[in-house]
């Protein structure tokens, strides 16, 4: 196979480019530096939607994300099922895709490490027909979002802080809301709840992880209904995340489906898509797309290989 060629998309408005002051020259001298040919799009001035089907239907046959989780996520929509692949140089705040994947999250090690990439299908999530890649939540949370997206860029104490008694208020005004789940074959199940999670398979469990997947290709969703969410519920459940213990708590329901539909009495409703605060029409059509998007993943070193084959010989 002959060398890859690159089109990186630039956010530079992304949380981690913004304050590093990231460009399009510094970009280009990195991907060089690196033997690598790249056509960097840093064009503010046209839509990212525009700058995506100018991405998709350019000649790279890899196309980079040099963003946030939204950034990724636009491309990776335009990229299901095509011939091209996803790259990710993780520029935003979360970076949650990347934690993932294993890609470094230093900007130059990220470029660096696309050179010996290779790439590897992962499945997809789609709600109303939108893709996504992590997950979309309903109910409680998404407020949380809209406030923590007031002090974004200000990482002040004191900014913190009020983010934090923002929390506690929202907690103490928290209502549950109505929703009826018809998740794959059974019977809908009409039930109030704080919020509900569709993930593209399954966080894991285990010390330190909080919201980490280790496999992206089982094929599944995961449904997570948390049925109430008192502050009692919030320290026991932080506390079984950081503990690596949380699936089984009282307040939570976990379900694997193939395909989830949520209905409630509301045309419209607010929800985390990918990170991002959005507005979906109800009723909400889930379904898994396996495979779906081909994407470059870092070669693990070669000793952490070779712990694998040891363990498979065991």
């Amino acid at each position: 196979m002959g060398a890859h060629s690159y089109h990186v998309v630039l956010n530079a408005n992304a949380g981690t480019a913004s304050i590093a002051g990231v460009t399009a020259d510094q970009l280009q001298a990195m991907f060089e530096a690196n033997g690598m040919v790249a056509q960097i799009d840093a064009d503010t001035d046209q839509t990212m939607a525009d700058r995506v089907a100018r991405a998709v239907a350019g000649p790279a046959d890899i196309v980079v994300a040099a963003g946030g989780d939204g950034t990724i996520t636009a491309l990776a929509a335009a990229l299901v099922d095509s011939d091209k692949s996803l790259a990710i140089l993780p520029l935003g705040t979360v970076n949650a895709l990347a934690k993932d994947l294993k890609i470094p999250l230093d900007l130059a090690t990220a470029v660096a490490s696309l050179a010996t990439s290779t790439p590897q299908r992962i499945d997809v999530g789609e709600v109303n027909g939108r893709i996504f890649l992590h997950k979309v939540v309903v109910g409680f949370i998404p407020g949380l979002a809209a406030g923590r997206e007031r002090i974004r860029g200000n990482q002040t104490t004191a900014a913190k802080l009020g983010l934090l008694r923002y929390f506690f208020r929202r907690l103490a005004r928290a209502r549950r809301i109505a929703v009826a789940i018809d998740a794959d074959a059974g019977a809908v199940q009409a039930v109030r709840v704080q919020a509900i999670a569709v993930a593209s398979n399954a966080y894991d469990e285990g010390f330190g992880q909080f919201f980490s997947r280790e496999n992206l290709d089982r094929g599944t969703l995961t449904l997570y209904v948390l049925k109430h969410f008192s502050f009692a519920d919030f320290v026991r459940l932080t506390g079984g995340m950081l503990l690596g213990r949380w699936r089984d708590d009282h307040a939570l329901r976990v379900e694997s489906v193939k395909s989830v539909t949520i209905r409630s009495h509301k045309t419209l409703c607010k929800a985390m898509f990918d990170g991002e605060v959005q507005t979906l029409s109800t009723p909400l059509v889930f379904r898994i797309r396996p495979l779906a998007l081909s994407i470059l993943t870092p070669v693990a070193p070669a000793s952490a290989q070779g712990g694998d084959l040891a363990e498979a010989k065991a």
